[in-house]
């Protein structure tokens, strides 16, 4: 009898055991944001449990280096850009770090400028008169210059909000779609945005990424975080409110009114009309031979080495 008990004993805890969901963690490259909207929708909707994982989110910063991270083993999972990863393997071909799931299908990178200036194209910008605020190192600026030629425009470091901006009706910068332009008209400037995406230069962004080593010895792992991550994308998009309210608690410097505004704005710049968070081949061999002819690389990584659809 004793023996029975034990054996079903040992039987129950062995399957709570086997049903205990996986920990994992995936690493952001900047505060709780709509940009990362669906991976939390994730969380608070129980997807990644229904998946078997318990996923911590961890909050990255200005210049948190996820890519290293993720090569240096330091976490499993880390949100990256696709240059990153091609800038990464250039630089580092034993462990390299491959894109899983793409979030913007159009990067969200921008020139933001005042609607007074009455610009009608970045090219206009770039040879027009008063200040650019960019920074020069960035891979769409070196794009653009390749473009356009040398800026006439005064160029100036970008050192990020925008009081300067609101202070100068001559003042233009760089941004994100989401967020610059909704901070600027909140302070009551009226704006026109140019998407850097318009003039050619679209690398994939807020791209879940992980290294070889993991996805050899995890895939089941990595199919699972990206299938629960894109459910995760569907909810987000199809009502973002709930997210939002509890992102909100997580980043105090946005509002909620701000939230939901930019969760609208990004939203055509993810949907797809393929499958949600997916990536094509030609979108990474067109981004590698730009940052070849940039001179960004020196090798020139293969498609099927830089990302993997599940």
């Amino acid at each position: 009898m004793k023996t029975w008990i034990l054996s079903l004993v040992f039987l129950l805890a062995s399957s709570a055991f086997a049903q205990s969901p996986t920990q994992v963690t995936l690493a952001l490259n900047w505060k709780a944001e709509p940009e990362f909207g669906g991976f939390y929708a994730a969380v608070l909707q129980g997807i990644y449990k229904k998946h078997g994982l318990d996923v911590k989110i961890l909050e990255g910063g200005s210049g948190t280096p996820t890519v290293q991270m993720l090569a240096n083993n330091k976490v499993e999972f880390a949100i990256v850009s696709a240059d990153e990863i091609i800038l990464s393997q250039d630089r580092n071909t034993k462990n390299k770090v491959k894109g899983l799931f793409a979030v913007y299908q159009t990067a969200p990178y921008i020139v933001m400028t005042h609607a007074e200036k009455n610009f009608k194209s970045l090219k206009d910008v770039f040879a027009g008169e008063g200040i650019l605020s960019m920074q020069s190192g960035l891979p769409y600026y070196q794009f653009l210059v390749q473009k356009f030629g040398k800026p006439k425009v005064k160029v100036v470091p970008y050192t990020g909000g925008v009081s300067n901006f609101l202070n100068n009706k001559d003042f233009s910068q760089q941004g994100f779609i989401t967020t610059e332009p909704l901070s600027a008209e909140k302070a009551g400037a009226k704006v026109k945005n140019f998407l850097i995406a318009d003039e050619g230069f679209n690398p994939y962004l807020v791209v879940i990424g992980a290294t070889e080593e993991t996805l050899n010895k995890k895939p089941e792992l990595a199919k699972k975080l990206v299938a629960a991550s894109r459910e995760g994308w569907a909810a987000y998009l199809k009502d973002p409110k709930a997210t939002n309210q509890y992102m909100a608690t997580l980043n105090k410097s946005l509002d909620l009114e701000t939230f939901n505004k930019a969760a609208d704005v990004q939203k055509p710049l993810i949907e797809t009309k393929e499958t949600l968070g997916s990536m094509t081949a030609t979108r990474w061999e067109t981004l590698v031979q730009q940052m070849k002819d940039l001179k960004l690389i020196k090798s020139t990584p293969k498609a099927q080495d830089l990302f993997v659809n599940y």
